[in-house]
């Protein structure tokens, strides 16, 4: 339901690299075949006019641009008006050969490949819809996910998160350019619609688990192609689980079958090839549980799980060179007081996340952040949540983490259209202090919540 909430980007590339950040790269790159003048995923108007438009810089503090400009002759675009580079996306190969080096394998002039391609991974991704618009050379490196591989061998990533506040719709927003952007809208069914859904960023993929009419199924949103596919299957097919991604691979584990059996089993998946593969079974069946990585190390911590389907405390460590689980007792944050006498499935399930090896929780009854105690195996209150991130016993918060940040978002109870919040902690600042990221017009309801770091 609400499985990997909420996120914040770091910067992560070099400082002589960093480019003022624009949304070329979502808005323009990843649909090159643009029909009837019409784009898939579009700004959202209304909220672009709280941010006046910029002009974009690309890569002006390394030397790359200034090579490109008198190579391609391309002129300065403004940052969100990229009228040339949509006409360079949609001109023919001979044209946009013609700005080609002569040497094939290179893509920048007197550069080797893989030295043109160690400079452009550090670009940052939003300037990628107008380095894809300059020749077919760089829109296939991009488009083949070449370009993200390099990246994420040297430890280059900028995080966005991706959200869903409207059955069968995404949005995604860009923390450091604070623009929102809308994802193709997913082609399934009603049943689908209104299934219990878990989702999970991995690589450069979103994938959103749930049921349709006799089975599970698995949507998978490519950002290299901007578009939704289905098909992949999972060994144990399953819902209600905890997840977790490192780089290209996750893992989900728990949760239940199609005849609501809970499950102990658990499954890798690797972007890189889609494919699943189960793993060692699990101490404790359970699910409605949620699932982190720390200091590389697997964590399902919490759920639903025995035979009287009771709230579980501890949590379980898996080993990915080991291959073995470990139970470690105390680990889920566990229930206020308040809600002690509800019954265990009417909460949402823990809502946990890792910034720098150090696990956070959410306490979304008392609006209260904690940290684990690792060597205590204990956690400990250190703050409070923002005040206006409102749920239903947990439902429709979004809790997340990325590189050196933690984010909430979330909205207070309203009749009506009402807003949500995204709010960012960077904890090694001290105390929990949110600062206000941005605001819109929505649904104050977050359906599922996953981030993507590429």
């Amino acid at each position: 339901m609400l499985e990997n909430r909420s996120c914040v980007v770091p910067r992560s590339f070099c400082s002589t690299c960093e480019t003022e950040n624009d949304w070329s790269y979502m808005k323009y790159m990843l649909d090159l075949d643009i029909k009837n003048g019409k784009r898939p995923m579009e700004i959202d108007a209304a909220e672009d006019e709280h941010h006046p438009r910029k002009c974009t810089k690309m890569l002006e503090s390394c030397h790359i641009v200034e090579t490109v400009r008198i190579s391609f002759q391309q002129p300065k675009n403004d940052g969100d008006s990229m009228d040339s580079s949509d006409s360079g996306i949609q001109q023919s190969d001979e044209e946009q050969h013609a700005g080609d080096s002569s040497d094939s394998g290179s893509l920048l002039p007197r550069m080797n490949r893989d030295s043109s391609i160690a400079c452009l991974s550090r670009c940052s991704r939003s300037d990628y819809g107008s380095l894809a618009s300059l020749n077919s050379s760089f829109r296939n490196i991009i488009r083949s996910g070449e370009l993200y591989r390099w990246r994420r061998i040297n430890g280059i990533k900028e995080h966005w998160v991706y959200f869903s506040c409207a059955l069968l719709e995404w949005e995604a927003y860009d923390p450091i350019r604070q623009r929102w952007m809308h994802l193709p809208r997913m082609a399934s069914n009603e049943c689908f619609m209104c299934s219990d859904k878990e989702s999970l960023a991995v690589g450069t993929e979103l994938l959103v688990f749930g049921r349709e009419l006799r089975s599970h199924v698995i949507y998978r949103y490519s950002l290299l192609t901007n578009s939704w596919s289905s098909g992949m299957r999972m060994n144990a097919p399953r819902c209600l689980f905890g997840s977790a991604s490192l780089g290209e691979i996750a893992i989900l584990a728990g949760g239940c079958d199609s005849e609501g059996r809970i499950l102990d089993s658990a499954e890798l998946y690797n972007s890189e090839t889609q494919t699943f593969e189960l793993l060692p079974a699990m101490k404790k069946p359970r699910k409605m549980c949620s699932g982190v990585f720390m200091d590389g190390k697997f964590y399902v911590v919490g759920g639903i799980g025995g035979r009287d389907s009771k709230l579980l405390t501890c949590g379980e460590e898996y080993n990915l060179q080991t291959r073995t689980w470990t139970e470690i007792p105390n680990m889920s944050p566990g229930r206020s007081t308040r809600g002690s006498e509800m019954p265990a499935a009417t909460e949402a399930p823990p809502l946990i996340a890792v910034v720098n090896n150090e696990l956070y929780a959410a306490d979304y009854a008392d609006m209260e952040v904690k940290k684990y105690d690792k060597e205590r195996k204990l956690w400990i209150t250190i703050g409070r949540l923002p005040e206006r991130a409102m749920s239903m016993n947990g439902w429709g918060l979004a809790f997340r983490a990325c590189g050196n940040m933690l984010i909430v978002i979330g909205g207070p109870r309203t009749h009506g259209e009402g807003y949500i919040e995204l709010n960012s902690w960077v904890p090694s600042e001290g105390p929990p202090q949110w600062r206000l990221l941005d605001r819109k017009r929505s649904g104050n309801f977050v359906y599922n919540c996953a981030v993507m770091g590429c």
